[in-house]
Order: structure tokens, then C-alpha cells, then sequence
């Protein structure tokens, strides 16, 4: 018995591991299956020609920096720690090609523009900075100056932003001028030591007046999370001079008292007569460290059927829209030539700056204002996290950059590409009184992402592409907030975080540049909106109503077009061409802004030159290849006398009807930091941006001829035919589902017994 019980379990664990290797072997000759991707059929091809917008290759950077250093009179240096006395060559960047030409080339009816690249060379050794434009590529054979040209003045050298060669220079300074003399305080304030530095952040801009680079620096403990770790000590650096051996410290707060010298704060506190700051071990409460290990996995995207876009070198195809893409080091992420159907609607949408403007009671906060473009959007770009940062199975591209480098820095899957369920029908209408019926549709999107991590803090870019011919540019901020040592008074600019903390009020205020070409680059700009007319009942004369009527206008001017955000502006804003659709209406993209900005700084400030563009919720400007950007990169350096003033783009007052228009779009938010901005700001309702919306574009509805529609009325529901839906159960590549139900139509109104 003993016997054939021993037989049995031996027998009996045999099978069990013959069925599971068959279950596994089943199960893995399915998963290809699953995985497999069907191919769908472009509706477009590629274009060879987007390659006219498409970054430098790490070839051609390579050329045209070999090619500079060959110019042995304008001695360059190209390390990483070259001196601000000395002249460094700072970026390099694709050159874009003039509008007229690159259309009439995208067109078929010209030539290649000739592809250029600009170099901006910081010339310490002279005193001012220069940019030239290097061509043709590949193989460069000239160069020439292009500074006055772009900016109608010479650029100072204190306009530069501050290289890694500068800021090697100025941590030397911190620790041979100040750390050693002030050992005894750091280490009783702050418990500092050799393996337990304190970090530094600057306020920007650099001094009060054009000229200037006097820097005040805040201190920070060296933990994860810096910028909510204050210590309570801020140096005002005066760097002004190129040669750092003339650098002095002209001031210093430590624990809400002004000190005149190192050597003022260093005898006062040895006597005992200023009040000190007593160190006590900080919480690492700005570690983003999950609290408890995660354990679970959230739910996550798959392509049932394959991916229905293609991307090809720099130009996109998703179902009828197709774009070329770029990255600017300074500006960040762009799209050119946008066409929904082959018809182009708007030749280029890109990010031009990112600012925010502090309150403090502090000096290091006090006069913060950032302009994100001087140090470079684009720049810190760098890679996406998978199934984070972007969905798991998005396609990724890699980016090159040239700027504060010896050569050329690859960032590896720096833009992400995919498709998206964005989680609520585009459409949808259920039918309940009379022909009972259901029509919708998933609003299914192309999503053309990038995320740059600029200091604290990190934007997240996105440009979406809707099956209706709707685009969308939007920011999303997150990363950490600013902060500052809490003192008297305090309170008055935010609020307390953490222990000795103040989470610093602030505004983000974001500029999009978005050239539309609606039906050709002859357009103009129109308003729409409503008002309220007391209107005679025509049934009964003798009554009347408050009717709502549509307001409409066409504004001619740049200054009439120019829509500020302290005034009431129409809520319908169009950029239209005289062609009109079937219906007799004008053929219009819409402009409609997502945006809760704080005030824009007082334009009776001198900084506010440097920013002029945050004025306008909107402005329409005529295009202009010499106001291809509303800032630059010396606005934060030279704040008070600004390469570029956007204001100025308006004020020749330029006539705007049947004109190639581009449209300088503001959005952002006021951000008031609260106890749950730590560790992080979320996402969440911190944001903004444009939507770009058909209006009278199309004869009807362009997703109505999307293969994603769903369609069914009462007995038809297991039906595939129009329902795709109905029978994703069966699929060979889905996953385990339930099979599609619907008991809708049980309940509708009836009008019989």
C-alpha cells in the first residue's frame, strides 16, 4: 500500500510539472501574440524636407566648433573651466532658416535653405559677447557677426549667464574668502564639516541696475531636497569683474541680521552679541524616498493592434496629423510645419520663456526673478523615466546639445512620443427620448512630451495632437518650491513648511510662440463674444426678453490686438482667413488659454523690460524673421536693459489685416506654497496653457470619419460592426477582459404602454 501511495505522489508530481510546462509553454507561445505589432497603414508619408527644423547632428556640432577653433583671431577656448576672462565659446545652436524661404521650399517651389548654425562666444577677454552664424552645413566655410543685426546694440559681457568655469571660480571664492574665516559659525550653526557641506542658490537678477552682477547667495544643507533646507545665511557676492581675484562680499544676512564684512560677523559672533543660530539635526523631509515600499503597480497602457504613429529622424506621423520637431538648448521643445490632412495650420509652435517673479523678506528672494531662457529651458532636458515620466511602451528620441560644454552631450530618450487614452470620450451622445441610440468615441490623442528639470524646478512640456484638429500646448510645473531662512516678518510672503521654513509666494507666467498659417499666411485676427439685447417677442410685441447675441470684430492694428491681462478681454480670439467653409463662415483656428496668472510685475520696474511679454494674454504681431523670439538668453544677466523688449514689437503699431500673423500666447499660475508642496509640488492644478481649436475650419467635425467611432442602437450591441468594443474580448492580443455588456437602453423614456 505503502508502495503504490509512493507511486501515486510520484505519478502525480510528474503531471504536475508536465501541465505546467505545457501551461507555461502555452502561455509563452501566446504572449508573442500579445506583443506582436500589427502594422497600420500611414495616411501620409514622411517628408524628407522637415529635415530644414531638425537639431544639429553631433557631426555637425563637432564642425562647426573644429571650425571656430580654426579661427585663431578670435582666440576661443572651448574647456569646461575656462575663465570669465577669457573667451569661451558658450553655445552653439541650429540657425533657423528665414519663413518665406522654407515654405516655398516645403512647398516644392525653391531650393534647401542654406543650413546654418549660431555660436554665441563670451568674449571676457574684451568685455562684451558676441553671435555669429556659421555655414553652410555640414563643412563650414565662413562665419559672420550677426549681433547687431539681432539686437540693434553690443552686448556687455556682464550679460553672460554664469558658465560652469564662473561657478567653479565662485565656490573657490566661498570657501577660501568666507568658510575659512567663519569655521567656528558653520560649525556650531550648521554643523558644518568637510563631509557636510552647505549648497549654494542665487538670486537673480544680479543687482539692481544695468551693469551690475552683485549675486545673493542662500545657503542650504547639503540633503536631498535642498531648496527646502535653509540654513539662514546669504552672501552678496560682487563678481562684476572678470578676473575673480577682484571679487569682494559686500554684504551678509545670517539669522535676520546684515553684516558689512566676513570679518564683522565672524567678531560679533565670537562676542557673543548677535543672535545665533543653534544647530539642530534636520528631518529629511525632502527626500522623495517612498514612505512605504511600493508594492503595487498601477494600471498601465498597451498598444492592442500596434502603434499608429511613425516617427522618422525629426517628423511624426499620427493618423492625419504630421509634424517636424526640435529642441532649442535655450527655448526648449518646438513643432513646425503642423498639418492636419496635408493642410498646414500652423508652421511653428514652440515654448519662448518660463518666468517667476518672488516675494521675500529675505535678500536672496527679495529680487528673485527668473527667466528660465537665460539659463537654458531646453538644456536640462534631460531623460524620461519609463512608465513615469512617459507610459512604458512610448516611443523615446534622444537629443543633442551644445551649451556650457566642451563638446556635444547626448541625452538619451529625452522626448517621449505616444499615444494616449485621455480618459473621457472626445464626443458622445446616448439617445434616450427618440431613436434610441449610441454614438461616441474615445478621445484618443498624440501626446509629444519633454520635461526639464531647470534648478528646483521641473515643467513638464506637452504638445497634443486631437483626432477633432485640435492642438494643445500646455505646462505642467512640479519639483521642488524656492524657500527661504523664516524670520519676522515672514508670514507676510508665504507660508511655513517646515521647521524654520517659508515656502516663498511666487508666479509662474509661461510664453508660447504660435505662428498659425490658417489657409495660407494672408490672415487675420478676429474676437468673438456675447452680449445681452432686449429683444421684442415677435409673437407678442408688447413683450420683451434679454436675449444673448454674438459680438464680433476684426482688429487691425498690433496695439488693438494687443490683449492685456489687467483688462477684459473676448473670450473667442481667432485667427482666421478670408476663405470660408461650406457654410459661408470664414475658416478660423481658434486661441483659448488655460491660465490663473498672479499680477504682472509693475511696468513702472526696471526688470519688467526684460518681460514685457507677460503684459498679454494674446498678442498678434505681422511675422517678422528678426522677432523670432520674445526674450533671449541675456534677459536675466541685463534685466535692466534687455537684448530683447518684446514691448517693442508693437510699438511700430503695424497693420495686421491679410498678413502673415503670429500669435505670443501667455499663461501660467500664482503659486502660494502650502504644507503639502513638500516634499513636492504636484502636477495637479499647477499649469496652464493654449489650446488651438478648429472654428468653422471644417464643414463638420473631422473625428467623425475616425476609425475609433462607436456606434449602436437596441439588438445591435454584440455587434462589431461599429463597435470595435464589443468584441475586444475575442482579441487575440488583448488582455483578460470581460465581455462587453451594456444595459442602457433598459431604462430610456418611453412613449407608449
Amino acid at each position: 500500500m505503502n508502495s503504490l501511495v509512493k507511486w501515486a505522489l510520484i505519478l502525480f508530481v510528474l503531471f504536475s510539472i508536465i501541465l505546467n510546462i505545457v501551461l507555461i509553454g502555452i502561455h509563452q507561445n501566446k504572449a508573442p501574440k500579445c506583443s506582436a505589432q500589427r502594422v497600420h497603414p500611414l495616411r501620409g508619408k514622411h517628408n524628407e524636407r522637415s529635415s530644414v527644423f531638425a537639431d544639429l547632428t553631433r557631426e555637425e556640432y563637432l564642425q562647426v566648433q573644429e571650425y571656430m577653433l580654426k579661427q585663431t583671431d578670435l582666440d576661443i577656448s572651448t574647456k569646461q573651466t575656462t575663465k570669465p576672462s577669457e573667451n569661451f565659446l558658450f553655445l552653439i545652436d541650429l540657425s533657423l532658416p528665414k519663413k518665406k524661404e522654407t515654405l516655398e521650399y516645403l512647398d516644392g517651389k525653391s531650393p534647401k535653405p542654406v543650413r546654418e548654425a549660431t555660436v554665441v562666444v563670451f568674449y571676457g577677454a574684451k568685455g562684451h559677447i558676441k553671435e555669429y552664424v556659421v555655414s553652410p552645413l555640414p563643412n563650414p566655410k565662413k562665419y559672420r557677426d550677426v549681433t547687431l543685426e539681432r539686437y540693434k546694440k553690443e552686448l556687455p559681457i556682464n550679460a553672460r549667464t554664469v558658465t560652469i568655469g564662473e561657478y567653479v571660480l565662485i565656490f573657490q571664492f566661498f570657501q577660501e574668502k568666507v568658510f575659512v574665516k567663519l569655521d567656528k559659525l558653520l560649525k556650531e550653526s550648521f554643523n558644518y564639516s568637510p563631509k557636510n557641506n552647505l549648497n549654494a542658490f542665487e538670486q537673480m537678477p544680479r543687482g539692481v541696475q544695468s551693469g551690475d552682477r552683485i549675486t545673493w547667495v542662500s545657503f542650504f544643507r547639503d540633503m536631498s531636497g535642498m531648496y527646502i533646507h535653509p540654513v539662514g545665511l546669504e552672501v552678496l557676492l560682487n563678481h562684476k569683474s572678470v578676473n575673480s581675484s577682484e571679487w569682494t562680499v559686500d554684504r551678509l544676512l545670517y539669522n535676520g541680521q546684515y553684516f558689512d564684512s566676513v570679518d564683522e560677523l565672524k567678531q560679533k559672533y565670537d562676542d557673543g552679541t548677535v543672535e545665533k543660530i543653534v544647530y539642530k539635526e534636520s528631518l529629511d523631509y525632502g527626500s522623495l524616498k517612498p514612505r512605504k515600499k511600493p508594492l503595487e503597480l498601477g494600471p498601465q497602457q498597451f498598444y492592442a493592434e500596434g502603434k499608429r504613429y511613425s516617427i522618422n529622424k525629426n517628423h511624426v506621423l499620427y493618423l492625419d496629423w504630421s509634424f517636424a520637431f526640435g529642441m532649442s538648448s535655450l527655448t526648449g521643445m518646438r513643432v513646425f510645419d503642423v498639418r492636419f490632412k496635408d493642410q498646414r495650420i500652423v508652421y511653428e509652435l514652440s515654448v519662448q520663456e518660463a518666468m517667476s517673479v518672488y516675494g521675500s523678506v529675505t535678500p536672496g528672494m527679495m529680487l528673485t526673478k527668473f527667466l528660465d531662457s537665460s539659463i537654458g529651458i531646453g538644456r536640462f532636458g534631460h531623460e524620461l523615466v519609463r512608465g513615469v515620466d512617459c507610459p512604458y511602451e512610448a516611443t523615446y528620441v534622444d537629443t543633442y546639445r551644445y551649451i556650457d560644454a566642451p563638446a556635444p552631450i547626448r541625452f538619451r530618450n529625452s522626448i517621449c512620443v505616444f499615444e494616449h487614452n485621455m480618459g473621457q470620450p472626445l464626443r458622445r451622445h446616448f439617445s434616450d427620448f427618440f431613436h434610441n441610440s449610441y454614438g461616441g468615441m474615445v478621445n484618443s490623442a498624440l501626446v509629444f512630451r519633454t520635461i526639464t528639470a531647470i534648478g528646483n524646478y521641473d515643467y513638464m512640456w506637452d504638445f497634443i495632437f486631437y483626432q477633432s484638429g485640435a492642438v494643445e500646448a500646455k505646462v505642467h510645473a512640479t519639483g521642488y518650491i524656492s524657500s527661504s531662512y523664516l524670520q519676522d516678518g515672514s508670514l507676510k510672503y508665504g507660508h511655513q513648511v517646515a521647521e524654520n521654513v517659508l515656502g516663498n509666494i511666487h508666479t509662474h507666467f509661461i510664453n508660447f510662440k504660435v505662428d498659425l498659417d490658417v489657409m495660407g499666411v494672408k490672415n487675420v485676427f478676429q474676437t468673438k463674444d456675447m452680449e445681452y439685447v432686449n429683444v421684442a417677442l415677435p409673437w407678442m410685441p408688447n413683450r420683451t426678453a434679454m436675449i444673448p447675441q454674438l459680438v464680433e470684430k476684426q482688429l487691425k492694428t498690433e496695439q488693438e490686438a494687443a490683449l492685456r491681462y489687467d483688462t477684459k478681454t473676448p473670450r473667442y480670439l481667432h485667427i482666421a482667413s478670408n476663405m470660408t467653409n461650406r457654410w459661408g463662415h470664414q475658416r478660423s483656428y481658434r486661441l483659448q488659454v488655460f491660465s490663473f496668472t498672479g499680477e504682472h510685475l509693475p511696468e513702472s520696474e526696471a526688470e519688467e523690460k526684460a518681460m514685457s511679454w507677460a503684459r498679454y494674454k494674446v498678442a498678434i504681431t505681422k511675422h517678422k524673421d528678426s522677432e523670432q523670439t520674445s526674450s533671449s538668453l541675456y534677459s536675466q544677466n541685463n534685466i535692466w536693459d534687455p537684448a530683447v523688449d518684446f514691448s517693442k514689437y508693437i510699438e511700430d503699431n503695424e497693420s495686421i489685416e491679410d498678413e502673415d500673423l503670429v500669435a505670443w500666447v501667455t499663461a501660467g499660475f500664482l503659486h502660494i506654497p502650502h504644507a503639502e508642496d513638500i516634499p513636492n509640488t504636484v502636477t495637479v492644478g499647477n499649469g496652464g496653457g493654449v489650446l488651438l481649436r478648429p472654428h468653422n475650419y471644417f464643414d463638420e467635425d473631422p473625428s467623425i470619419h475616425s476609425p475609433d467611432g462607436v456606434y449602436f442602437g437596441p439588438g445591435s450591441e454584440q455587434s462589431c460592426e461599429n463597435n470595435r468594443m464589443a468584441c475586444l474580448a475575442e482579441e487575440t492580443c488583448s488582455p483578460v477582459l470581460e465581455s462587453f455588456t451594456y444595459h442602457g437602453f433598459d431604462g430610456v423614456m418611453k412613449f407608449e404602454d
